[in-house]
């Protein structure tokens, strides 16, 4: 009952195919634009639930962990594993902490799981704390709580520092 008609579709003309025949030929050399992706995301890097490290660990990326580290830790979202246990700073765009973590904890985004065991300061632009969190220390808001000059929460004791010689 119904037929597509060829009314509507226009004919190939024999000059669009010679056209596009020399454009290849005629075009000054270099100034073929070509669209390149975007580089991928790499994956987070993951330190496995047997591994132990002492010392600072700094990356632009991502870092998800599951051992245990003995230092500080800057990475754009760092991932604490629910087995897991950081001794040191940590410093990440976007942190979440399902493990522990020991030490201060510095970042735009902090999330404590249930599973979360803080012990120390949080300073941060957000934070979500679910219910079953433990967390000991103190939680201070900044509009930037990356940058270094980050205050350092007032000591206990008042005894004054040893001047340098």
């Amino acid at each position: 009952m119904f037929s597509k008609s060829k009314i509507n579709e226009p004919a190939p003309k024999a000059s669009d195919a010679d056209a596009a025949k020399t454009t290849d030929s005629t075009k000054p050399a270099g100034t073929d634009f070509k669209a390149t992706t975007p580089k991928p995301k790499p994956p987070a890097s993951v330190l496995s639930s047997d591994l132990l490290i002492t010392g600072n660990l700094k990356t632009t990326g991502d870092i998800q962990v599951e051992g245990q580290v003995e230092g500080d830790i800057r990475a754009h979202l760092l991932t604490v594993g629910e087995g897991a246990t950081i001794k040191g700073e940590v410093v990440a765009d976007d942190v979440v902490v399902n493990g522990r973590i020991v030490g201060r904890v510095r970042g735009l985004k902090v999330r404590l799981t249930s599973t979360a065991r803080v012990e120390g300061d949080i300073i941060h632009k957000t934070i979500a704390i679910e219910s079953g969190a433990h967390f000991e220390g103190s939680v201070q808001r900044q509009d930037d709580p990356l940058s270094n000059g980050a205050k350092k929460m007032p000591a206990t004791a008042t005894t004054p520092a040893p001047e340098a010689k």
